[in-house]
């Protein structure tokens, strides 16, 4: 079965609001509701409001029960990789074993020099996260008391020559997007990533496949499904967070 992720993107929102977007997700039978980590919006009003991602993530476990719940995608610039793997197994306790870990290598530039990050070079991040998330899954191997699962890491970004290796040693997910036009570029990494997977000896089948797309181009569901996307995500921005479509696209994967 292909499931249906929501991104409720915490910026131009009060909290109240981005509360009552996660029981909404919740009630209307979404897999999986995920936050973005960044500190600033990233679109309309630059300097509007906005929210934190992981002591969000913590609110989200205890008011919701049953969707899965992460942050696409965690910058693994912000944090020591130490505290993160603690602040994840911690979360995942709180939602009683339902935590993604999301991680990207991180881009915006604004969180970085606002918040007094070295921002470096594309390639320099890349490596960093290449560096961190075997100390991350080392770490989370050694806390006390232990994750209540194992805890999936979803890594995004289609780079093809560190991002989907990273992936295919890493990731139980690979999150990228689509669009109908470009459905030849998401098939191609695809084969990137299988390709990589050959290399370093791991089944292709281990790792979902995760498309971000546009919340109203359901008419390209069945297209996405048959050329492998295990995970459907839409994205929706404060404040109002219009989620009518989202029943349209949890008919569609309720009827498969």
């Amino acid at each position: 079965m292909t499931r249906i992720a929501v991104q409720l993107q915490p910026q131009h929102a009060d909290y109240t609001e981005i509360r009552r977007a996660v029981a909404a997700c919740e009630e209307l039978g979404v897999d999986i509701v995920y936050n973005w980590d960044h500190f600033f919006p990233l679109s309309r009003e630059p300097e509007g409001k906005h929210f934190e991602a992981w002591t969000m993530l913590a609110s989200w476990a205890e008011i919701t029960e049953r969707v899965e719940i992460g942050s696409l995608v965690t910058c693994n610039s912000y944090r020591n990789p130490q505290l993160l793997a603690d602040m994840a197994r911690t979360v995942d306790h709180i939602s009683d074993g339902r935590l993604i870990l999301g991680i990207g290598s991180g881009w915006f530039e604004k969180d970085y020099d606002e918040y007094g990050y070295e921002f470096g070079t594309a390639p320099g991040r890349l490596r960093n996260l290449d560096r961190d998330l075997p100390i991350i899954k080392s770490r989370l191997s050694r806390l006390n008391p232990a994750p209540l699962r194992p805890i999936p890491i979803l890594v995004g970004g289609g780079g093809e020559k560190v991002t989907l290796r990273v992936t295919a040693q890493h990731a139980h997910i690979w999150h990228t997007f689509a669009s109908p036009a470009r459905m030849n570029v998401w098939a191609h990494k695809n084969n990137v990533l299988n390709d990589w997977c050959a290399k370093v000896g791991r089944d292709p089948s281990e790792i979902e496949r995760s498309v971000g797309v546009n919340a109203q181009r359901i008419d390209f569901a069945d297209q996405l499904a048959a050329a492998g996307a295990g995970q459907i995500t839409l994205g929706f921005s404060g404040p109002d967070y219009d989620l009518g479509i989202v029943r349209d696209w949890i008919a569609w994967r309720d009827s498969r």
